[in-house]
């Protein structure tokens, strides 16, 4: 292990490598592994090509000296092009440089006593790959929604998991909830089990790209967490299974349409609910299509679950009962516009296209008040605002630079048939949403929105496609009926700034 450090560190420094030595590593120390006569500059080059992990110590005197910050160039380098794992350790008031910000980080500032211990302890363990030891300090605090993924492919981990989302304030519940799914004998994720060093955004994804499911706890918090709705748009981008748990407040309006579970009482999961998930987990670990759909039948009706409604094996194995309805007592929270339409901003602003395009879907729904039901007609379409459609245009175009939004399909679209607009299939063929009019359009959302390619098709987007509905038969149908509306809702907008 390679520690990088500024030369007014090294007190510090040397008590850090001296713990570290302390639990079996073999640390590189330029004060201890040096010797006389030796160029410098050689020895530190074979040891960090040489090294498979890295500790860099981000302090203000750090930030200020040319060879600790060429060392930190050259760690971060290393972990992008060969994998050696690069922990951050911030010491003294210091901004985050952004490299290390995408990595889970560790702040050693006021560390002291029991608590110096523990942290050198957790890094041993990381760097040792040995399991962390208790009382672990939680990854929650390195997260922050302003850093992209690193651009690199999502493999697969070891194992699909169920991945926990919830806001930091819920920490404590969603702590109860992973640790009963564990004791299930289900596989399960959560931001706790980031550790120093991991790529923090590109784990993030990676687990909700190959989630079994993804469990959101429901609070007012949760639903004004950036981060929180960054994971529901990521899971619902690739098309995972949702197992909402409302703790408190209403539903989360990114949810609306899908069946929740309520523990507004504060408890867990029952017996009956665990057994659902057990059966997800069967059928997405053998290959099989998932039987807990996402789709929404009319309330109070038992959840679609297959076909029909199967039974769930209990732990007794002479005893059977049917499965849950995943309750929708609680109705779903609204969005303001100006908020939504932030929030869109930021998507946009870092090229979050595809979660923004399904911001941009939720938004023109709740509007319209079909939330709910996911899909409108002309006459629900009629009650949008010019000025919402306005709004929501003006941000795809500025971040698009034209290329995208309502204006931009307008232009695009073939020529109305005597004023009724555009067949579904042409327009979806100039859009580029299909290869021809008779062609088919990609069944999966996250294979449909790939189309756009790396230079965005012109036009593309907003999609007005939900991949939450996509286990509807009915599905294109309802497609197709939202994106004829509100296109014929702009084709009614004469004083046209769209």
């Amino acid at each position: 292990m390679f520690l990088s450090y500024a030369a007014a560190d090294a007190v510090w420094a040397t008590k850090l490598a001296e713990h570290l030595v302390g639990h079996g590593l073999s640390v590189f120390f330029d004060q201890w592994s040096i010797e006389p006569g030796q160029v410098v500059i050689h020895e530190l080059e074979e040891a960090l090509l040489a090294s498979t992990n890295g500790i860099a110590v981000i302090s203000p005197a750090s930030v200020r000296s040319a060879p600790a910050m060429n060392e930190y160039a050259v760690l971060a380098g290393a972990s992008a092009a060969r994998g050696l794992r690069f922990i951050p350790v911030l010491l003294g008031q210091v901004a985050v440089p952004p490299f290390a910000a995408q990595r889970v980080w560790r702040d050693f500032s006021d560390a002291t006593g029991q608590e110096f211990t523990d942290k050198v302890a957790e890094l041993a363990a990381v760097i040792a790959r040995r399991p962390a030891p208790d009382g672990a300090t939680s990854s929650r605090d390195n997260l922050a929604a302003a850093h992209p993924s690193p651009p690199r492919p999502l493999t697969a981990p070891e194992e699909p998991a169920f991945v926990v989302c919830c806001a930091p304030a819920d920490a404590a519940y969603g702590g109860r909830l992973t640790a009963q799914l564990r004791a299930a004998g289900l596989p399960v994720w959560s931001t706790d089990d980031l550790r120093p060093g991991d790529a923090q955004f590109w784990t993030i994804r990676q687990q909700l790209r190959h989630a079994v499911a993804v469990v959101v706890v429901m609070t007012p918090q949760s639903q004004d967490s950036d981060d929180v709705t960054r994971m529901i748009l990521e899971g619902q981008v690739h098309g995972r299974a949702f197992v909402p748990v409302l703790l408190d407040g209403e539903v989360n309006y990114h949810l609306a349409a899908t069946w929740h579970v309520d523990v507004r009482h504060g408890g867990l999961l029952d017996e009956a609910e665990l057994g659902l998930l057990r059966l997800l987990h069967e059928d997405v670990t053998q290959g099989r299509p998932a039987r807990l759909r996402q789709a929404a039948p009319a309330r109070g009706s038992a959840p679609a679950v297959g076909m029909t409604t199967p039974t769930v094996r209990m732990t007794t194995p002479t005893v059977q009962t049917t499965a849950p309805a995943l309750r929708t007592t609680a109705p779903a929270a609204r969005m303001t516009a100006p908020a939504a339409l932030e929030r869109l901003r930021a998507h946009l602003a870092e090229d979050e296209y595809e979660h923004a395009d399904l911001l941009t879907t939720r938004l023109v729904m709740e509007t319209a008040g079909r939330l709910g039901e996911g899909w409108l007609s002309e006459r629900h379409a009629a009650a949008l605002p010019w000025e919402l459609l306005a709004g929501i245009d003006a941000l795809w175009a500025t971040h698009s630079h034209g290329r995208q939004g309502f204006r931009r399909q307008r232009a695009l679209a073939p020529a109305d048939r005597g004023g009724r607009g555009s067949r579904f299939p042409d327009l979806g063929a100039a859009l580029g949403w299909r290869d021809s009019a008779e062609a088919a359009v990609p069944r999966l959302y996250q294979d449909f929105a790939r189309r756009a390619g790396p230079g965005r098709r012109a036009g593309f987007f907003p999609t007005l496609r939900d991949p939450g509905r996509e286990n509807n038969p009915d599905w294109y149908d309802r497609w197709s009926s939202t994106v004829l509306a509100v296109h014929a809702r702009l084709r009614e907008w004469k004083a046209a700034p769209c």
